[in-house]
């Protein structure tokens, strides 16, 4: 089969396609024909060496998602015949003709989707829906704060706060992104220019502040993003845009009694991601059948154009996913 690699952390400019052994699925695995793949930072990252495959996962061959057909299964499989029509998350490998991942890591596609629109969604929307429903707690009323909420995670975040009846705030650095999300049901927005953001949340809640942050930047921003929830609220911090060193006002997180929390998938067990996709598959893929979640796509490319794909996510010239088809 053919897989894009990532040779030697030279960046985008490093990535070379090749002929590579197809892999055979153990027997609780599928084989998957991967139909389109979908770009994330840390597939970008890895490409630059800052962010290594876990033990068991092809180390020169990034991707974390994916959509495809079953082409083969192991010999305890049941819940998939060849020709089921999959999407999910692996931990690495997706940016190959073929992959394999646990059946019950698999989640089925939504029969109104196409390859390209199910592989824009198993990062952003899992990453979201886990980190403000099933972690953060997100209902009916919630006043959440998405920061950078033109990404891909934060477009996703954004539909799954409307699904669950959470009031939204989103926050980004480029005015024309904010414009653009005000389509997928943004009413509320604070454009950021000198890292100042708290104040103007609290104007628009009342002087309250939020009950969740879901914050896609960490760095210097973490402070202000403090600052900015209530009493008894929570940062759920997913992303390191800004930096992985933050100056943390503690006195605030004792006073206000909050809750931080770091979250990640890509590192957790097979059981907990399972977890994950059985809740995604009972509880958000019917909402894309039924479209009231959609996926949020910058543009659908040829695989053959993943290094001038990862040079426009690096620029963080996109709104929402850039997905790639073989």
């Amino acid at each position: 089969m053919k897989a894009a690699i990532s040779v030697n952390a030279e960046g985008p400019e490093g990535v070379r396609f090749k002929d590579v052994a197809a892999p055979t699925p153990g027997p609780d695995e599928i084989l998957v024909q991967v139909r389109a793949t979908a770009l994330n930072r840390a597939d970008l990252l890895q490409t630059m060496g800052l962010y290594p495959a876990p033990a068991g996962v092809p180390a020169d061959i990034p991707g974390l998602e994916y959509a495809g057909e079953v082409i083969g299964r192991g010999a305890r499989v049941t819940r998939w015949k060849v020709g089921d029509r999959v999407m999910g998350l692996v931990a690495g490998g997706a940016w190959a003709e073929q992959l394999v991942t646990h059946e019950r890591e698999a989640i089925a596609m939504p029969e109104n989707l196409s390859f390209a629109d199910a592989a824009a969604l198993p990062e952003a929307f899992s990453t979201a829906f886990d980190a403000l429903v099933l972690q953060a707690g997100v209902s009916v009323g919630s006043e959440v704060l998405i920061h950078a909420v033109a990404s891909g995670v934060g477009t996703a975040a954004l539909q799954v706060c409307a699904l669950f009846g959470a009031k939204v705030i989103g926050t980004g650095r480029n005015a024309q992104k904010l414009e653009r999300a005000t389509t997928l049901g943004l009413e509320r927005s604070v454009l950021v220019k000198d890292g100042a953001f708290a104040a103007r949340v609290k104007q628009l809640t009342a002087g309250r502040g939020v009950d969740v942050a879901l914050d896609l930047v960490g760095g210097n921003w973490v402070p202000e993003t403090i600052d900015a929830l209530a009493p008894k609220g929570t940062l759920m911090l997913v992303g390191l845009v800004a930096g992985g060193t933050a100056e943390v006002p503690l006195r605030s997180v004792l006073a206000k009694r909050l809750r931080v929390i770091g979250t990640a998938l890509r590192s957790r067990t097979l059981e907990e991601k399972i977890v994950v996709a059985r809740a995604f598959e009972q509880r958000l893929a019917p909402a894309f059948a039924h479209g009231q979640l959609k996926p949020v796509i910058d543009a659908v490319v040829p695989m053959q154009e993943l290094p001038a794909a990862l040079a426009r996510l690096a620029a963080n010239d996109s709104f929402g996913k850039l997905v790639l088809t073989w």
